[in-house]
């Protein structure tokens, strides 16, 4: 399916390819293939993984917000790749002085 047609099915394939990746660790590992989308949207079993580690945190913890926090700091994360991602094709020297130093500053 097309990813510009579903959103999801990028999310969906990658996590078909990554079981058949890692198709011989099922004999030894418990294996979850964890996929999030550039844009936010999460493969199936990477949500259930995530809302069942957040489900026992909240337990562990005795704060019924803890899930929504590591989804939050998860997708915190997920931004900031994305971010250092963009800046990295970036040509930035023209905003630099020579000194190296943003222009304007000492």
């Amino acid at each position: 399916m097309n990813s510009s047609i579903a959103a999801g099915s990028a999310a969906l394939a990658a996590e078909s390819l990554k079981r058949q990746k890692y198709v011989g660790l099922a004999s030894s590992h418990i294996f979850v293939p964890v996929v999030v989308e550039t844009l936010g949207v999460w493969g199936g079993e990477a949500a259930n993984l995530v809302r069942e580690i957040g489900r026992r945190q909240a337990v562990a913890q005795g704060d019924p917000r803890a899930g929504s926090f590591l989804r939050q700091r998860i997708s915190i994360a997920m931004q900031r790749g994305n971010a250092i991602s963009v800046m990295g094709t970036m040509d930035l020297t023209p905003l630099l002085g020579e000194d190296g130093q943003p222009d304007g500053e000492p």
